[in-house]
């Protein structure tokens, strides 16, 4: 039972975003945004070229480990209609470097402010997997595109070192990247859901999803670095410092915009069920008589039993002549007609207080005569079972 109650629950929820599921069809726009989780990126060389003619110099290496930080993206695309998207996105991830680990060099370490920051261009191709589920489309993508780069690093030695004549003192090696950023290749994948919501604004789908991004080759930075040299001068000499290739996981919420996409077909109203027809049963007469004859007892059998298979309220009995005779003589002639079609209907099993009996005379003709006239037709008993 409780399994039973859930299921009905989890229906009622659906049922705004149930058989709203479309293939994406023509241009749409889309942006999303959440966290972005670089991986441990490595330092490949920190040195001092200007130094190196002097002795072998400083070099060291090691990695950078960075806080979860944030990613946003904006895509305008084109939906094939049968599953297939391209669209071009604009990119932008921030993470601030929370620490350091694996230098070789002594007491390298890195220092506050430290901070990378992505924007780029992505060309994508993705596939929806349609016709999974009514209100929930999976899909995936693969991207490439170009990535700048942005620096700004701060390393400190907490031991003083000394490179050639030149000794740097405790936090005396801070470098000032310049440029501040390099571009590099980039290559993402896109793992997705969207949940449409065209019965609430067609066109319209909320998407979250995973992306993987990660740029290809080395970058180089240049900077400056202050030394104080054996003989008590203090400067500034040249650094500059390469790291190797970033890898990006991002989980982003988001909207997809489907333009030109109709509102779901209003359902057919329901049109009111026809009243169901009155059965009616048809006793005829011969003429100036009102006694019945077998066929017409058939007849008045098959309306008794016929009673009994639907509801009813009242039967109606109504008589009629032809014209014949005089107004006041062939309206009791109805009236003697039907009294004897209800003695019979009773016979055969009909309460007589269901029954209304009605003479009409030689009014409401069925055949159009005039006066005088002996019409078969109009010599009658209509039983009405409404």
């Amino acid at each position: 039972m409780k399994l039973r109650s859930a299921l009905l629950a989890a229906t009622v929820l659906a049922l705004p975003f149930a058989a709203s599921a479309q293939p994406v069809t023509g241009l749409y726009v889309g942006l999303g945004a959440g966290v972005n989780i670089d991986a441990t990126e490595q330092v490949k060389n920190l040195s001092f070229p200007t130094l190196a003619p002097l002795s072998s110099g400083l070099s060291t290496s090691g990695n950078l480990n960075s806080s979860t930080g944030f990613a946003g993206v904006l895509s305008l695309g084109w939906g094939f209609g049968n599953g297939l998207r391209a669209e071009i996105e604009g990119n932008y991830r921030y993470n601030h470097i929370s620490g350091s680990s694996g230098f070789t060099t002594a007491g390298s370490n890195i220092g506050g402010g430290t901070n990378e920051q992505k924007f780029g261009g992505m060309v994508n191709a993705l596939y929806d997997f349609n016709g999974l589920s009514p209100w929930i489309v999976p899909y995936l993508g693969a991207g490439v595109g170009y990535v700048g780069i942005s620096e700004k690093y701060h390393f400190y030695n907490s031991t003083a070192f000394a490179v050639g004549p030149a000794t740097f003192s405790p936090g005396g090696v801070t470098i000032s990247n310049s440029p501040t950023s390099t571009g590099n290749f980039a290559y993402q994948a896109i793992v997705g859901v969207a949940f449409p919501l065209n019965n609430v604004i067609p066109g319209l789908a909320i998407t979250t999803e995973y992306r993987f991004m990660g740029t290809s080759g080395n970058r180089s930075y240049g900077g400056t670095a202050s030394a104080t040299t054996t003989k008590g001068v203090t400067g500034s000499v040249p650094a500059t410092v390469q790291f190797g290739p970033t890898y990006n996981n991002s989980v982003l919420v988001g909207l997809r915009y489907n333009f030109g996409v109709a509102p779901p077909p209003a359902p057919a109203p329901v049109a009111a069920p026809a009243p169901a027809p009155a059965r009616s049963y048809l006793v005829f007469f011969d003429w100036d008589k009102a006694t019945l004859t077998d066929r017409a007892r058939q007849i008045i059998k098959d309306a008794a039993d016929n009673s009994t298979k639907v509801q009813y309220t009242r039967i109606e009995v109504n008589g009629y002549t032809d014209t014949s005779g005089t107004p006041k003589y062939n309206q009791g002639l109805s009236v003697r007609r039907a009294q004897a079609v209800a003695a019979e209907l009773v016979k055969d099993g009909v309460p007589r207080n269901a029954i209304t009996i009605q003479g009409f005379g030689d009014t409401h003709l069925l055949v159009p005569t005039g006066p005088g006239v002996r019409e078969p037709q109009n010599r009658r008993v209509e039983i009405i079972i409404p």
